[in-house]
């Protein structure tokens, strides 16, 4: 039994020593970014720092707790010179988090009262292939949105530096959440693709569809009176928000109308229910001609 036992033991102590030595490396809190619904964004230089767009680390703050990792998606893009997390305050450790970046405090903070950060990644997901393909589908449910974050980031950079060498042209995005409160941010990074979309004459190139899950009768009367503006009052987007949860099934076959004989990218950052559902869609719109259309799903479930 020792020989089988000792060499994956092995294995695993080597990469136990790995991600300690990793997460013992400095790293530098650059900035703090306060959004709204106690939503804190952290800005973050590590030497020798490489990641792809989706990927997560893990992250320790000694001054909350000197044993407790967390996982955190990043949501900066690769060309950036700095990496970032966004941290939603719902629990103990990241009310610890945002009380020891000075957060809930109303004057300017220091940055050497910064609390000492520990990062340990970054790790990959299914959501690096996206640049594989020419037409990608991405499914952000709730949270899972924020893989898109770095994805859509890194694809605006790649398309601003050398549009014609970018194999993918058409981003097709859905993002389904009860409401949008608790992702302002990402809502701002949307009307500022959008905007720089427009001005380079290309606004076709990202389509999206934001749906909302869990809607009142209050909110749907407001939607109804402001439903004839440009802008869409709850996102501020020119694409208005969507009530209820797309017919899966329509949108397939449509996007698979538009684009015939070519292999599409599912990507999805959600529950399990929703990749079933998603994967089920996936197979039955696929065809069996290796010249016709194909949906490749490739999915990240939290």
């Amino acid at each position: 039994t020792w020989k089988w036992v000792v060499g994956p033991m092995f294995l695993y102590l080597c990469e136990r020593l790995v991600r300690f030595w990793r997460s013992q490396q400095k790293v530098v809190i650059t900035k703090v970014v306060i959004h709204p619904f106690k939503t804190i964004e952290l800005q973050m230089m590590k030497k020798g720092f490489k990641m792809e767009v989706g990927q997560y680390i893990f992250v320790k703050c000694p001054a909350v707790s000197k044993l407790e990792w967390h996982p955190f998606t990043l949501t900066s893009a690769p060309e950036e010179d700095y990496f970032s997390i966004h941290v939603r305050i719902v629990g103990d450790w990241t009310e610890g988090l945002f009380n020891a970046c000075g957060c809930d405090k109303q004057e300017f903070q220091e940055a050497w009262k910064l609390p000492k950060i520990a990062v340990d990644g970054p790790f990959g997901t299914a959501s690096e292939d996206v640049f594989s393909y020419e037409t990608v589908m991405l499914v952000g449910a709730g949270i899972g949105v924020t893989p898109f974050a770095s994805v859509l980031k890194s694809v605006w950079y790649k398309y601003c530096h050398d549009a014609t060498n970018l194999k993918l042209k058409k981003i097709y995005f859905y993002w389904l959440c009860r409401d949008t409160h608790a992702f302002e941010w990402f809502a701002d990074l949307l009307q500022s693709l959008e905007a720089q979309m427009q001005e380079r004459n290309n606004a076709d190139f990202l389509s999206y569809n934001i749906y909302l899950t869990g809607w009142d009768e209050s909110q749907a009367t407001h939607f109804v009176v402001h439903h004839e503006e440009e802008k869409d009052v709850i996102t501020g987007l020119k694409q208005k928000t969507l009530y209820g949860r797309p017919n899966w099934e329509n949108e397939f076959k449509t996007i698979a109308g538009k684009h015939p004989g070519s292999r599409i990218g599912v990507f999805l950052c959600g529950p399990e229910g929703l990749a079933d559902t998603l994967n089920k869609q996936s197979i039955s719109n696929s065809e069996a001609d290796p010249r016709g259309v194909h949906f490749i799903f490739n999915k990240e479930n939290f």
